[in-house]
């Protein structure tokens, strides 16, 4: 089956393979997972769109086809930031020393390509005495208790070729790619955009459709990101932009793709090799049966707590979360779901409606169950709920 939306095969944007083959279909998810809701009425009201992945049997990349850039505005009501938490700190903090270790970043200028609100661009400036540019549409000056950093410069737009006379040391944009429905295109428009006289450092990093596949992380799939990368795919698409990759791996417990590179030449689309694709393949081509078996399984289990009079809450209001619970929203006996970022409590879940509490709200709430939505986090979760003196059952979404 070829992918198209109009009986028109689709090329792949990354190495030309002349189609794409479709393997999955969502229809109307949240156009943003990410962005807060001041009410219920607001929550549910949120935009739609719809989801048909496809496979590039040539380099391993996938797409969604029904993907409309012009219902993707980002603005400061965006909200996806994970340094509230001690794991993802220890995580930020290691790459942070890694990369200035590594590629000797001290007393130089880095820039970060949608920094958010600015925590790792900082952390990069603060351990090596570094000048910091940030560029970020959704960036709010003072969120978060932000203290002012002359070190620091964040520009609310995106980044573009017309922000290349800042030349930089290291070139960063972590969980952004995904976001971008031409990665290649906008790969060598920052090829174009650096100092002939200078060679800095890039730094990509991407969500693993390889643990989306490979462990079923099903949550992982939404709106906001119409490309999906597998190591291989990620490699190819900075080599044909003009890049010579240093290190591509997987990181966070399998959940990342992170890419070095520098720059090099740029390798043709149509030069890009054929390669063994079986265990990929294979997945994708169970994906669409293995994802229907999960969701079963979970709405069986609401259920029999709804039947039970059990209560439960899920842990975590980012993707994940609002994910779960917008394909599980058919008789979902969830009423709360719970997050440590203090932007996010007292605000509501994009589609369904659930008010974002914070872990001290349990105690009162007494639940039976707590759903885990990322298992990176489990050691951490179950100390919090130890401290607060909760005893509800832990599960993994």
């Amino acid at each position: 089956m070829k992918g198209s939306l109009s009986g028109k095969a689709v090329s792949c944007p990354v190495c030309g393979a002349p189609a794409m083959s479709a393997f999955f279909e969502m229809a109307e998810v949240p156009v943003f997972c990410n962005v807060l809701c001041s009410s219920r009425q607001q929550a549910l009201q949120v935009p739609q769109g719809r989801i048909a992945l496809a496979f590039c049997e040539r380099c391993g990349f996938i797409a969604n086809l029904a993907f409309d850039p012009e219902k993707v505005k980002y603005s400061p009501q965006y909200e996806n930031a994970l340094h509230f938490s001690p794991r993802f700190q220890q995580y930020a903090e290691s790459l942070s020393r890694r990369l200035i270790d590594r590629y000797d970043l001290r007393g130089k200028t880095v820039i970060e390509i949608a920094c958010g609100d600015g925590a790792f661009l900082r952390r990069l400036c603060q351990l090596g005495n570094n000048r910091g540019i940030g560029f970020d549409p959704s960036y709010e000056p003072g969120r978060a208790g932000q203290r002012s950093d002359d070190a620091v410069e964040i520009i609310r737009d995106y980044y573009s070729e017309r922000y290349g006379d800042r030349p930089a040391d290291l070139i960063c944009c972590r969980h952004a790619l995904e976001h971008i429905p031409a990665p290649l295109d906008f790969l060598r428009m920052v090829r174009r955009s650096l100092d002939p006289a200078r060679t800095p450092v890039l730094y990509f990093e991407v969500p693993n459709m390889l643990y989306t596949l490979r462990d079923l992380g099903i949550w992982d799939i939404i709106y906001e990101h119409c490309c999906y990368f597998v190591p291989e795919s990620l490699a190819t698409c900075f080599k044909s932009a003009g890049f010579e990759v240093l290190e591509v791996r997987e990181d966070y417990g399998g959940q990342f793709v992170a890419l070095e590179a520098t720059s090099g030449e740029e390798t043709p689309r149509s030069a890009v090799p054929s390669a063994s694709w079986k265990p990929l393949a294979k997945a994708v081509r169970h994906f669409a049966e293995e994802y229907k078996r999960k969701v079963e399984h979970w709405r069986s289990r609401l259920e029999a707590m709804k039947s039970e009079g059990q209560r439960a809450v899920v842990w975590g209001s980012g993707s994940k979360g609002v994910t779960f619970l917008n394909v599980l929203k058919e008789g979902n006996p969830i009423e709360y779901i719970v997050d440590i970022n203090p932007r996010k409590q007292g605000q509501f879940v994009a589609g369904t409606g659930q008010e974002i509490v914070p872990p001290e709200f349990l105690p009162e709430y007494r639940p039976d169950f707590i759903i885990l939505m990322n298992p990176i986090y489990r050691e951490e979760i179950e100390r919090q709920a130890q401290d607060l003196g909760i005893k509800a059952k832990i599960l993994v979404a």
